[in-house]
C-alpha cells in the first residue's frame, strides 16, 4: 500500500469550534421506529470517507454490498479523499455533518476528539468488536478514558535488505539479535561496492521512538497535569545508544536530515545500500529495483526473543458527531470491522485490528512488520502533539545535536523543555 503515514499538522487549531455546533436535524436514533431492523435504513444514505491508497482491493465493493444486503433499500456512498490539505475539509465536514462515517490518521484522533468533532463510541465499543482489539492500536483511538474512534489498520517500518548485496557478502540468514546485526553490518562495510552499510539519516525520528518504546520509554508522559519530555530518562539513553550505533554505519547519511532529504527509496534504489529501515511505501518502484531483490525482517532487539519496538501509524474510522445517521453509522462500522472485512485488511498486507487475524496476513514485508508489532506504540495521545512535529522538530534536532557529540543530559534536558512547552501549551 502506498499510503504515507503522516501526523496531523495544526489540528487542535483547526478543528476549535466543533464542539459548539449544533445539530438541526433529528437522528437516526433520536426516536423509535415502527420499522423492522432490516428495512430500518431504507431510503437512507450513507456518506463514507476514506483516504487515498488506504482501502484495500475489494474493501469498499465488500463492505458496501455487505451494508445494502443487510440493510435493503439503504446505501452507502464511498468517497476518496486526498491526504494533501486533508485538515481543514475534515473541520468543515465535521462542522456541518456533512460526513458520517470518515477515516482518520491514528496521531490525528485525538486532535478532532477533544474539540467535540467525534462521537463518543464508549458504549458501543463491545459491539463493534472492541474486546478484540489490540490495546496498542486501539490507544489512538481513544481520549481521556472515552472511546472516539475504531482501530482498523496499522503498519511499522521494518529492515529491508539489497539481497545481492547480502549474498556478496556471505550472508545467508537474517539476524535475531542487535549485536548479530552489528556483525553483519561489519561484514557489509568491508564488501566491495558497498557505499552504505544502513543508510539511516541523523533525523530519522521514528526509529529513535521505536526503540525508546522497546525499552519501555515514552517520549513524553503527563506528570500529575502537566506533560514533560522523556529524553532525560535511563530509557531514552540506552535508546539513543542503539540509534547511536546503527547510524554510526551510515556513511552518506546526514545527521542532519531525515528519511526524506532525501527520499531514502531513492538512495536504496541505487544499488549500492546494503539496508534501510523504511516503511512499504518507501520501497524503491519495481522499474528502480525489482521486488524479488529486496527482503525484509524485524529490525532484531537485544535478545533473540523480541524484536526492537516500532512506532505503529496507521488508520482509525470514526463517526462525526453532528452525523444525522449515528445508528446507520454504528451499524457500518460493526459490517467495515468484522472478522471477514477485516480480513480482507490483512490479505492486503496492513496489519488487522485484532490479533487473531494475523494469520491471514500475505507479503514478505507484512510478515516482517507483524513481528513487532506487539512491541510498538503510538506518540503521545494528546491533540498538542502535532505542534511537536511542527518545525523545528524537537526530537529531530535533539537526535542531530547529540550524535554531534553535544552533551546528553544537558541536551536532552533542553529539548525535553521544549516538548514539554509545546505540549502544555492552551489554545
Amino acid at each position: 500500500m502506498k499510503r504515507q503515514l503522516i501526523a496531523a499538522v495544526g489540528v487542535a487549531a483547526m478543528v476549535v469550534g466543533l464542539a459548539a455546533c449544533g445539530s438541526d436535524g433529528k437522528k437516526d436514533g433520536d426516536s423509535k421506529s415502527s420499522s423492522t431492523a432490516a428495512d430500518r435504513y431504507k431510503g437512507k444514505t450513507l456518506k463514507v470517507w476514506t483516504m487515498t491508497g488506504s482501502a484495500p482491493k475489494g474493501w469498499t465493493d465488500a463492505v458496501k454490498t455487505e451494508f445494502e444486503t443487510t440493510y435493503p433499500g439503504s446505501k452507502v456512498d464511498f468517497q476518496t479523499q486526498e491526504w494533501t490539505d486533508i485538515g481543514p475539509k475534515v473541520t468543515a465536514a465535521l462542522s456541518e455533518g456533512s460526513v458520517d462515517v470518515l477515516e482518520l490518521g491514528n496521531t490525528q484522533t485525538a486532535g478532532y476528539a477533544a474539540t467535540g468533532g467525534l462521537l463518543d463510541l464508549t458504549k458501543d465499543k463491545s459491539a463493534l468488536g472492541g474486546d478484540a482489539w489490540a490495546a496498542n492500536q486501539n490507544e489512538a483511538a481513544m481520549l481521556d478514558g472515552k472511546q472516539y474512534a475504531a482501530p482498523w489498520w496499522v503498519s511499522n517500518r521494518v529492515v529491508a535488505y539489497n539481497k545481492d548485496l547480502w549474498a556478496k557478502a556471505g550472508l545467508t540468514a537474517a539476524p535475531k539479535t542487535l549485536d548479530e546485526f552489528y556483525g553483519d553490518l561489519d561484514k557489509l562495510k568491508a564488501t566491495e561496492g558497498v557505499a552504505d552499510p544502513i543508510y539511516l539519516p541523523g533525523q530519522e525520528w521514528y526509529t529513535y521512538f521505536g526503540l525508546l518504546t522497546g525499552e519501555g520509554g515514552k517520549i513524553a508522559k503527563k506528570d500529575g497535569d502537566k506533560w514533560v519530555g522523556g529524553l532525560e530518562s535511563p530509557e531514552a539513553q540506552k535508546a539513543f545508544e542503539t540509534y547511536k550505533k546503527l547510524q554510526s554505519y551510515s556513511v552518506t547519511g546526514p545527521k542532519d536530515k531525515d528519511e526524506a532529504t532525501p527520499q531514502q527509496k531513492d538512495v536504496f534504489a541505487k544499488g549500492n545500500v546494503g539496508t534501510m529501515i523504511a516503511l512499504g511505501w518507501e520501497l524503491p518502484d519495481p522499474k528502480d529495483m525489482p521486488k524479488d531483490k529486496i527482503g525484509f525482517f524485524p529490525l532484531p532487539g537485544k535478545t533473540a526473543d523480541k524484536p526492537s519496538g516500532v512506532f505503529i501509524g496507521g488508520s482509525n474510522l470514526a463517526i462525526a458527531a453532528q452525523s444525522k445517521n449515528t445508528d446507520m453509522a454504528k451499524d457500518f462500522l460493526k459490517i467495515a470491522l468484522n472478522d471477514k472485512n477485516e480480513g480482507l485488511v490483512a490479505a492486503a498486507g496492513n496489519i488487522p485490528n485484532r490479533p487473531a487475524l494475523n494469520s491471514q496476513l500475505t507479503g514478505d514485508f507484512a510478515q516482517a512488520a507483524q513481528a513487532a508489532t506487539a512491541v510498538g506504540g503510538i506518540t503521545p495521545n494528546t491533540p498538542n502533539w502535532a505542534s511537536v512535529e511542527n518545525k523545528p522538530n524537537p526530537i529531530k534536532d535533539f537526535l542531530t545535536a547529540a550524535l554531534q557529540g553535544g552533551d546528553y543530559a544537558a541536551t536532552a534536558k533542553k529539548y525535553d523543555d521544549e516538548i514539554a512547552k509545546r505540549l502544555n501549551e492552551k489554545n
